[in-house]
């Protein structure tokens, strides 16, 4: 495939205007829509297979979200279109303001391995209800995925307004070097680095969506059963390859071993004895991916799991105990099912243990104290995150979702999507009569004291 043709060609039909009007883009979206109904049980198969996601989990993680980002875009598409007044200043009287969204043109969506529909899908709702083209890049880790995905889009969309770039390395150099009007980046820190380096070549605009260590915090107020039941949801999904899976434990020492043991309980509740041994339980997505994290766990106190099965890629869901600050289970993201614990005694520990690993992409809180919520969401910089729940905050359409300093910038899901996806033009349509004389020259004194009247 000659990208470099393929951008040329999409800017083409940009720029015919095909894609601006609300029919075209209802008509687009519900074409998705059609799309995944046809095709939700080739993709649950290719995530099992990619992944080992069981069906389950790849509907309520995945495939179900992705319908539920796309029934709500369809709703509110039109009230999202319309232009939207605003109050008209005294330096602009007389006369109405208004904003207008536009979209961006030829947009590139790069989509990670870990949730490979649901982050090509929902990012690509978004840039089609905002009246883009888009070239979408799958990732190259979860080749079934990504193949299902371009012929099921290929089969929907001609590729001058919607394209799927399948491939590695090679591919994504050469989409990186083409001048976008948009950018959208899902992946690692590093990789996030580079992206935004090359798009600072043609000044395209950004959105990057990165990860980080996530903290979860447990108080001493905290009702333990259920935080152990809601954290060993968050960090079991995807086998805790998820960006904002709680990365690691800060737990107050008083409810320490009372929260181990409830963790410990909810692991065997859910996976039983032998959790490698579960159909429903997924796997790393690589042998590399596989290695990085078993050498984590070494030397470390792993109170439960601590192993792995090298040929079906999982490993155990592991809890780690008397985790220093120094190891190196703490200098990276995990992204895995490995979970350390650290202890801390005041709300200022905290705050210590927390700046050594830049900001979070989320941070989940489990307590019963306000004071203590209010002071987490005051003065602890994240993402987003949940109280007394992991995972949730991004399952929904009503807020975005969007990280900070090192866990990414801008935000999407719903409105906040499509304005990802857009830029809003701010017009003021002025009256011919009267026109006032206080702005022309020549200046005077009678003018200015006017002048100073209306701006102050």
């Amino acid at each position: 495939m000659n990208i470099q043709k393929l951008v040329t060609q999409q800017r083409r039909y940009f720029q015919s205007g095909a894609t601006l009007s609300y029919t075209f883009r209802r008509k687009a979206l519900a074409k998705l829509g059609h799309a995944l109904d046809t095709n939700e049980s080739l993709l649950k198969q290719a995530l099992y297979k990619d992944l080992h996601k069981s069906p389950s989990e790849s509907y309520m993680a995945e495939i179900g979200m992705v319908k539920a980002e796309l029934s709500y875009c369809i709703k509110h598409l039109k009230s999202w279109m319309r232009p939207h007044p605003v109050r008209t200043g005294p330096a602009s009287f007389p006369a109405s303001s208004f904003t207008v969204v536009q979209p961006y043109g030829v947009t590139l969506i790069m989509a990670p391995w870990n949730y490979p529909v649901l982050l090509c899908l929902d990012p690509l709702i978004d840039a089609i209800a905002a009246g883009n083209c888009v070239i979408l890049k799958p990732s190259a880790y979860t080749p079934t995925v990504s193949a299902i995905l371009s012929e099921m889009l290929s089969s929907i969309y001609s590729e001058k307004y919607i394209a799927v770039v399948e491939g590695g390395r090679n591919e994504n150099t050469v989409l990186l070097e083409q001048p976008f009007d948009y950018i959208f980046f899902t992946g690692s820190i590093s990789v996030g680095k580079h992206v935004l380096k090359k798009a600072a070549c043609h000044l395209t605009p950004v959105t990057l969506e990165l990860g980080g260590k996530s903290p979860c915090i447990v108080d001493k107020t905290a009702d333990i059963r259920l935080a152990a039941r809601r954290i060993v949801f968050g960090k079991l999904l995807n086998s805790g390859q998820t960006c904002v899976a709680p990365d690691y434990l800060l737990v107050h020492p008083s409810v320490k071993e009372k929260l181990l043991r409830a963790m410990k309980h909810e692991l065997q509740k859910m996976l039983g004895e032998n959790p490698l041994a579960s159909e429903e339980y997924p796997r790393m997505v690589n042998e590399k991916h596989y290695n990085r994290i078993m050498n984590l766990i070494k030397g470390e106190n792993a109170v439960t799991g601590g192993y792995g099965n090298p040929e079906t890629l999982q490993i155990a869901p592991t809890i780690l105990d008397a985790v220093r600050l120094t190891s190196p289970v703490m200098q990276e993201e995990i992204f895995g099912p490995v979970l350390p614990v650290l202890t801390f005694s005041s709300r200022a520990e905290i705050l210590s243990i927390l700046r050594l690993s830049g900001t979070p992409l989320a941070c989940y809180l489990f307590t019963r104290d306000r004071s203590m919520e209010k002071w987490v969401l005051s003065r602890i910089p994240f993402g987003g995150g949940c109280i007394n729940d992991t995972i949730l905050h991004l399952a929904t359409s009503e807020m975005p979702f969007g990280g900070m300093g090192s866990s990414g910038m801008g935000g999407y899901h719903g409105k906040a999507g499509f304005e990802t996806f857009s830029h809003r033009k701010s017009i003021v349509k002025k009256y011919k009569w009267p026109d006032l004389p206080m702005r022309y020259h020549p200046y005077r004194k009678w003018k200015d004291t006017i002048i100073r009247q209306i701006l102050r």
